[in-house]
């Protein structure tokens, strides 16, 4: 793989609209260099076989079946609140109209 350069660092930090200052970019020259020899060393894994995963652990969705069943109905639901008007909760207003 070519060397990293300082010019690819701040082309790519162009690409995407950050503003490094001249002692990131130099940062960067070796921080970026790490990072790309660490993804080059990963590519070389054998990977023959290996189904895709989304997550290390198998994970199963727990569902339940849609069932129709009694709900409350809105007399029930504001049973409890302190105040109702027409089939909802009254709430003190904390916005104005403006």
């Amino acid at each position: 793989m070519a060397e990293l350069t300082r010019d690819d660092v701040a082309h790519l930090a162009g690409l995407a609209r950050i503003d490094l200052s001249d002692a990131e970019l130099d940062k960067m020259v070796g921080e970026l260099g790490v990072i790309l020899e660490s993804v080059a060393t990963v590519q070389q894994s054998p990977i023959e076989g290996v189904e895709p995963m989304s997550h290390p652990m198998p994970i199963v969705n727990v569902t339940r079946p849609d069932v129709v069943r009694r709900s409350l109905t809105a007399e029930e639901a504001l049973s409890g609140a302190p105040e109702a008007d027409q089939q909802r909760f009254s709430v003190p207003r904390i916005l104005d109209e403006d």
